[in-house]
């Protein structure tokens, strides 16, 4: 039986998430657990948020400029902006502002979290 530690200590990253934790199976979240990681799922559970962030993370050279993601949506500029707002408060996306545009980019630390909070291999009875 190998002998691994199913408790998640991820460095500090999205929503100020840092310490201990393990996935849902393991143990029952602690309340100021469950508020650091519900602006997450909260972004993530709009469909527009949703399909920016696929758009944002499959991107190549990693990022993408939002004049790249507005014509995509039959939304206005600033209401693309706004969700991008949405996502990047959450931890979710980082962006930099280059000239007239800005560019946005997916923060892996943050899916990772949210993969390992969900992750089901990790429960107690996995070998």
């Amino acid at each position: 039986m190998p002998s691994t530690s199913l408790a998640m200590t991820p460095m500090s990253g999205p929503s100020g998430l840092s310490g201990a934790w393990a996935p849902v199976v393991r143990k029952p979240l602690e309340a100021d657990q469950a508020s650091a990681f519900a602006p997450m799922f909260k972004a993530l559970g709009d469909p527009v948020r949703l399909r920016l962030l696929s758009m944002i993370a499959s991107a190549g050279g990693g990022e993408v400029c939002v004049c790249d993601l507005t014509g995509s949506f039959a939304l206005t500029g600033p209401t693309i902006s706004h969700h991008l707002k949405v996502l990047r408060e959450a931890g979710l996306v980082d962006s930099d502002r280059r000239g007239t545009w800005v560019y946005y980019r997916l923060v892996p630390a943050a899916l990772a979290l949210l993969g390992g909070l969900l992750d089901i291999t990790k429960t107690a009875a996995a070998v």
